[in-house]
């Protein structure tokens, strides 16, 4: 008994290292890419209740979405606790924060910044429908494109990375 509490401590440990290592990894990944020229996000290809998504040409996973009924694009980015909005596409939503609503801290690669809280009602990928979504929205130069993040990921069944190709099950 005593080695099997041994095992399982050493287990825990590894995997909180583990945890810290991920998310330092996370924190040093730039958010902000307008340097790089954006690739159309490729179709994803939905199969009864998932969605399986193909990386870009720059190597990350592009999707169009419907928030609140209309078209918009992000980048997945699971180390993104929130979908994060740029302010133009948020306008473009119906979502109009005034210049007080910036308050939230946000701690980006950039540093930290004030982004303003926001609730959507549907988010929609590739028909994986998920309701009340939090989100944040950024000023357009912290923020080159909308991120979709975990706000919306962890409300569903999984998302996995296999075979070169990002799996969302609802």
């Amino acid at each position: 008994m005593r080695a099997v509490v041994i095992v399982a401590a050493v287990l825990v440990g590894s995997g909180l290292v583990m945890a810290r290592m991920a998310d330092r990894a996370a924190a040093t990944k730039p958010r902000a890419v307008a340097a790089l020229a954006a690739t159309p996000a490729p179709a994803p290809v939905s199969a009864g209740r998932s969605v399986t998504i193909a990386r870009d040409g720059r190597g990350h996973f592009q999707v169009e979405g419907r928030v609140d009924g209309r078209s918009l694009g992000f980048m997945v980015d699971t180390g993104a606790s929130v979908i994060a909005l740029t302010e133009s596409d948020a306008e473009r939503l119906g979502v109009r924060p005034s210049r007080g609503d910036f308050i939230a801290p946000v701690s980006t690669a950039n540093g930290t910044v004030k982004a303003a809280r926001a609730r959507l009602s549907s988010v929609d990928v590739g028909g994986l429908v998920v309701r009340d979504v939090e989100a944040l929205v950024l000023p357009d130069n912290v923020l080159s494109e909308n991120l979709l993040g975990l706000s919306y990921l962890a409300r569903l069944k999984r998302f996995e990375y296999a075979n070169g190709r990002l799996v969302l099950e609802q």
